[in-house]
């Protein structure tokens, strides 16, 4: 190796650490500021370490409340979703409906053009003429709706990599097509079912602007909108107990990539009981 190359290669390495530096700092605030009692930004290191935080965080009735608000509508949106997307990916792919490769991009495209607050006068006045507004299944609805094109597309593609054989081959054996669905396609596409849950998971759970805007009530607020219950009314943020509550908003995502990882290692590929 040349001096050159050397000297290369200890700058990449020196800009690639400044560069972690610069990201890893917000996170280390970020788990370490609840636990502090002065939150400020220049102090990481907790002094004095408390708990008072999440205890205050935990008498708060409507900061709670509003975590279980957000599981439900995640939740019933992730069902909504995996579902629906679980067999109209399938539908698609073993249809012979002439321009089914169309439709469904269409879909994507106007599922991913025609979103946020450019969608959100004609989602509102859809819910409001339902009689849903201020409800958990507006939301779910909403999202079901929103993210399900993307969740076929994402799918088919698993499923298109499945050969038909499979599915013959159960049918020759006696097997009916729901059956060959359930015994032999599910298994293979679970792990494409399993990013798609995550993925929708994600998004439901860290929305906002969708709740903000079709939610009244106290009682069916999500964490994401009830969050701001932690600013002052000069709209100033109380930075420890902000700190300890977004720690625990964070919680739920982290636990599912953490058992995601331990379940399949994030090593997606099926297979085929005998």
């Amino acid at each position: 190796m040349s001096a050159g190359q050397f000297f290369t290669r200890v700058g990449y390495s020196v800009l690639s650490c400044l560069i972690g530096v610069v990201f890893a700092l917000p996170l280390i605030w970020f788990i370490f500021a609840p636990f502090n009692a002065r939150a400020e930004l220049g102090l990481a290191i907790p002094d004095p370490f408390t708990f008072q935080n999440f205890m205050t965080v935990f008498e708060n009735g409507f900061a709670m409340r509003a975590l279980l608000n957000s599981l439900i509508q995640a939740l019933g949106g992730v069902v909504l979703v995996g579902f629906a997307a679980t067999l109209a990916a399938y539908a698609l792919s073993r249809s012979s409906i002439p321009g089914k490769g169309a439709v469904t991009y269409i879909l994507l495209l106007f599922s991913s053009v025609v979103s946020g607050s450019a969608a959100m006068v004609p989602i509102f006045l859809i819910i409001s003429s339902m009689g849903l507004i201020d409800s958990h299944i507006a939301v779910i609805l909403v999202f079901g709706g929103g993210l399900l094109p993307t969740a076929m597309f994402i799918l088919r593609d698993f499923i298109d990599g499945i050969p038909r054989t499979y599915e013959e081959s159960a049918m020759v054996a006696g097997a009916s097509p729901v059956q060959a669905f359930f015994d032999v396609a599910l298994p293979v596409i679970r792990p494409g079912i399993v990013v798609v849950v995550v993925w929708a998971f994600v998004n439901i759970w860290g929305s906002f602007l969708i709740p903000f805007i079709l939610l009244r009530s106290d009682s069916v607020m999500p964490a994401s909108v009830a969050i701001y219950s932690f600013y002052s009314e000069a709209g100033t943020p109380i930075v420890t107990l902000l700190a300890a509550y977004s720690l625990i908003y964070s919680l739920p995502v982290i636990v599912l990539y953490l058992f995601v990882s331990w379940r399949f290692g994030f090593r997606f590929f099926g297979g085929i009981k005998a």
